[in-house]
């Protein structure tokens, strides 16, 4: 029986889970001089000096050794002399990696690396360009207890400063060009900061917009897939693991304040065969620790203000992570989340949560206010609220929409993730509006206007009724006692039915 153990020690060893993280750090640079450095690093300048790198290290060290990752790919670190420190720094506080990788791109004010338990068989630089700010892809062969694992590591092209698609679709043909040349049934995972969202396709804007909609990570990298489809997906396909969770929790980062999905796992057919190293079902997830969040709830990035470190913070980014096993994928039995086609407005308030997607048809942007608008489908049809998710859209516009995530707030209906898939042409708004009507009769989320009132308290006193009143913008509050015709309000719900106003055009004061 011994003996029989003994044989099998190293199977039980195997089977143990690994756990594969990808963290961007915010720019760790060092405070010696290599003349690439971005302005705001460049030592002596703006507080960045050794003390402040010091602070940088501990801080950046702190998050990696409670990610507690076996294998971790970081981005924006500037050079091997600033990820040596971060190694001895690891290890001096018993966090510790004896394996890791960085790219050398010459020129680079930034590059990406990778932390290991297990030992790294060989490195190369895949290389997407000449020019120095373009970065290269990190490629390494990672081997698992006897098994090989390919791992690239990424950092495609922001999205601002001229962050136009056609430069993230460099790196991606770049990435798709190198695994075309593997074996059939080479094992790999692709992870980093690839400033894409998870459905890049749909919310690609049209300002960096100069591929005619093909994005990159959709399209380059052929991300277009769900996870029911992957064990029988074409080769050069691929799953985003973002996919694992509910709509409202696909975020890592908040760019221009819009949650986004710029941190990816993504993984190949080879990761659910049931052969070699294989995906550990629903494991993907975001790590939130509290310290890298804000009182208020914001990211706790590292803080530049006023032109000057404040040696405070973290990243702009939050960690991901995901785990990986020598044991076969298994599926959890969940129904494939599919497209919910010919379903009306009306239907959404039937539903709490949705699971999956709904086109709506003939969607009319009644009124729009900022990344908010009231949208209906017929002038008679129930309206619904889109929030914060209304930035492609026109007032006055006809779509077709895809909704994927709805929310109740304090009695509101809204949705809050949508995505235009077709613009119909311009519609007369107005009959979509109730005028001057009874409140009494009326439900949430329609549009109203031509109501006269005396304004008292936060409520519209009309005739010998009351109903609750919100100004979005508290300095546009008239006094007390003023007498307001109201030009458009939506009618909203916050524990009750008030009336929301979204701007200064949106009422008069009367004399």
């Amino acid at each position: 029986m011994r003996y029989l153990l003994l044989l099998l020690l190293p199977l039980f060893v195997l089977s143990k889970p690994f756990k594969l993280a990808s963290y961007n750090v915010q720019n760790l640079f060092d405070a010696a001089f290599q003349g690439s450095e971005y302005e705001e690093y460049i030592p002596r300048k703006h507080n960045w000096n050794k003390c402040t790198v010091e602070i940088k290290l501990n801080h950046t060290a702190e998050v990696i050794c409670d990610i507690d990752a076996d294998i971790i790919g970081l981005q924006e670190i500037e050079n091997k002399h600033i990820f040596k420190q971060l190694i001895t720094r690891l290890k001096k506080v018993g966090c510790g990696y004896k394996y890791s990788a960085i790219t050398a791109k010459k020129g680079a004010s930034i590059q990406v690396a990778l932390l290991s338990k297990y030992p790294l068989k060989k490195q190369k630089d895949i290389q997407v360009s000449d020019a120095p700010r373009i970065r290269n892809i990190l490629e390494v062969d990672v081997d698992i207890q006897g098994k090989s694992l390919k791992l690239f590591v990424n950092h495609w092209k922001s999205k601002a400063y001229k962050g136009y698609e056609s430069k993230r679709i460099k790196y991606a043909k770049a990435l798709q060009a190198r695994i075309a040349r593997l074996p059939p049934s080479k094992e790999y995972i692709i992870l980093g900061d690839f400033n894409s969202d998870y459905n890049a396709y749909l919310t690609l804007t049209d300002k960096i917009n100069d591929t005619d909609g093909k994005t990159g990570f959709s399209d380059i990298l052929k991300t277009k897939i769900e996870e029911y489809e992957m064990p029988h997906a074409k080769p050069q396909w691929h799953y985003t693991l973002w996919k694992e969770l509910e709509v409202d929790k696909r975020w890592s980062y908040k760019f221009y304040g819009k949650k986004s999905s710029l941190d990816q796992i993504v993984v190949p057919k080879h990761m659910f065969d049931g052969k070699g190293i294989d995906y550990v079902n629903d494991s993907f997830g975001v790590f939130k620790a509290k310290y890298l969040f804000t009182k208020r709830g914001y990211i706790n990035r590292w803080r530049y203000k006023n032109g000057k470190h404040m040696a405070k913070g973290y990243s702009d980014h939050l960690p991901i992570y995901a785990y990986f096993d020598t044991t076969a994928y298994k599926r959890d039995g969940k129904k494939p989340h599919k497209i919910i086609k010919n379903k009306t407005i009306e239907y959404l308030y039937e539903v709490e949560i949705l699971r999956g997607q709904v086109e709506l048809k003939d969607v009319v942007v009644v009124l729009k206010r900022g990344r908010n608008a009231v949208v209906k489908q017929s002038p008679n049809g129930r309206g619904i609220l889109l929030y914060g998710r209304a930035t492609k859209l026109k007032e006055g516009y006809k779509y077709n929409l895809l909704v994927d995530a709805l929310k109740t707030y304090k009695g509101l209906k809204e949705v809050t993730s949508a995505y235009k898939l077709k613009q119909k042409g311009k519609v007369d708004t107005s009959v979509y509006m109730k005028h001057a009507p009874s409140l009494d009769a009326l439900q949430q989320n329609e549009v109203i206007t031509g109501i006269t009132g005396i304004y008292k308290k936060r409520h519209l006193y009309i005739g010998d009724k009351k109903v609750p009143i919100y100004f979005k913008k508290k300095k546009l509050t008239p006094k007390n006692g003023s007498k307001i015709k109201i030009h458009y309000a939506h009618l909203g719900y916050y524990k009750k039915a008030q009336l929301v106003v979204y701007s200064k055009k949106d009422f008069t004061v009367m004399e």
